[in-house]
């Protein structure tokens, strides 16, 4: 599953892909602030269509929100997934992927981006930054993948790296916030 986590990566960085000018101008929001738009235009595009995959796709800030997310859907009917690259209240681009993504749906009752961001801080994220002059690069929401304890759980991991350092990777519980886990690797 790792592999497709790398490419779905790498699909939704070319989909969102923006010029740091251009991220400039953009204002920080919440994971949570542009998904009612994303929902709306995957019901456009599949009636069945369900939140399976969200990312950050552009820097994080010290609030956990970021100027660009990606969100991806899975239609059953379709057996398809389509991304969108949502920022400035507006869908900036939309695909389908071109590879099968074998992800349940994420729960309804996630925590926003700055809930979880501030839970992985205080579980190493912070220090981790400090010690190591290292940047967090990625906030995803998935379900069924880093909680190994709980396999039908929707969990946020936080991805710290670093030039010096190996990354450190967070899994909050994306239902009430708690870290369920941190490793180095």
């Amino acid at each position: 599953m790792l592999a497709s986590f790398r490419n779905l990566g790498a699909a939704l960085l070319l989909l969102g892909s923006v010029s740091a000018l251009d991220a400039g101008a953009r204002e920080n929001v919440s994971a949570r602030d542009g998904l009612e738009l994303a929902t709306s235009s995957a019901h456009n595009w599949a009636e069945d269509s369900v939140l399976v995959y969200l990312e950050n796709d552009d820097i994080v800030d010290a609030q956990g929100s970021a100027a660009r997310w990606g969100y991806l859907f899975y239609s059953a009917h379709l057996d398809r997934w389509r991304a969108y690259s949502l920022s400035d209240d507006k869908v900036e681009n939309a695909g389908e992927l071109g590879f099968a993504f074998d992800a349940p749906q994420v729960e309804a009752n996630w925590i926003d981006s700055d809930r979880a961001y501030a839970a992985a801080e205080k579980a190493g994220g912070r220090a981790y930054r400090d010690q190591n002059s290292g940047a967090l690069r990625s906030m995803l929401l998935i379900r069924g993948a880093f909680g190994e304890d709980d396999p039908n759980r929707t969990t946020w991991t936080l991805v710290y790296d670093s030039a010096h350092a190996p990354s450190l990777f967070v899994v909050v519980d994306a239902e009430n916030g708690d870290v369920v886990r941190a490793w180095k690797g």
